[in-house]
């Protein structure tokens, strides 16, 4: 796999994590879509992140309340519901988020873009980030790497780790920075383990005032 060339936002297909799965054979994918690395180890913080500076925080306009699901499927690999974690805890509501978004099940899945849909679908998101992936239907069908997961009837187990950066913004009332290091590992029938792919993952939430709950209103991987 080729590594990602600087930082961009969770668009098409969830995935920074997994645009490999996404764009056929080696090189950096179609479009505009890269491939992740998988990396043997954690990488250390990179010390920088794509933050306001803390002087000056951004601001945003008031979020509606995104209605939770009565119901969801559930893919194997485990994933949550907002109302399992404490919402008010930016730190339980971005760990959960990436549970959701990085979850991917190839008997039940499509595609990445799925676990998008779900974490839109369950409350996790902004509603504005929530209708942009929804939006953002994948432009072309899952690659090489997914195809070979689907083989396998393989789902990922990710385990997201917080991650320390010395650039990060303190949190406000209504605004707060994350860093995580996210590592999805492949599983499937006949004890078939894939590679674990790892990526470092800074979310932005948001929320309307001190005691309400927190939401992701972006994702981006560097």
């Amino acid at each position: 796999m080729t590594s990602l060339r600087g930082q961009r936002a969770l668009g098409p297909a969830a995935t920074v994590l997994v645009l490999g799965l996404l764009a056929g054979g080696c090189g950096s994918g179609g479009g505009d879509e890269e491939r992740a690395v998988a990396a043997p180890s954690t990488p250390p913080p990179t010390g920088t992140g794509p933050y306001p500076t803390p002087s000056a925080p951004a601001t945003h306009p008031p979020e509606a309340a995104v209605p939770e699901p009565e119901s969801t499927d559930e893919p194997r690999g485990g994933t949550v519901l907002p109302r399992d974690v404490d919402r008010t805890d930016a730190d339980a509501v971005s760990e959960g988020a990436l549970k959701v978004l990085w979850t991917f099940d190839t008997t039940t899945d499509s595609g990445p873009h799925d676990a998008e849909v779900r974490a839109a679908d369950a409350g996790w998101l902004t509603g504005a980030y929530a209708d942009r992936l929804r939006a953002q239907r994948p432009r072309t069908i899952p690659g090489v790497q997914w195809q070979e997961w689907a083989e396998h009837r393989a789902h990922t187990t990710v385990v997201p780790r917080k991650t320390a950066d010395a650039a990060q913004p303190p949190d406000t009332d209504t605004g707060a920075w994350r860093q995580w290091t996210v590592t999805a590992t492949p599983s499937g029938r006949r004890q078939w383990t894939g590679e674990p792919a790892v990526v470092t993952v800074f979310l932005h939430l948001t929320r309307t005032a001190g005691d309400q709950p927190w939401r992701v209103a972006d994702v981006t991987v560097h």
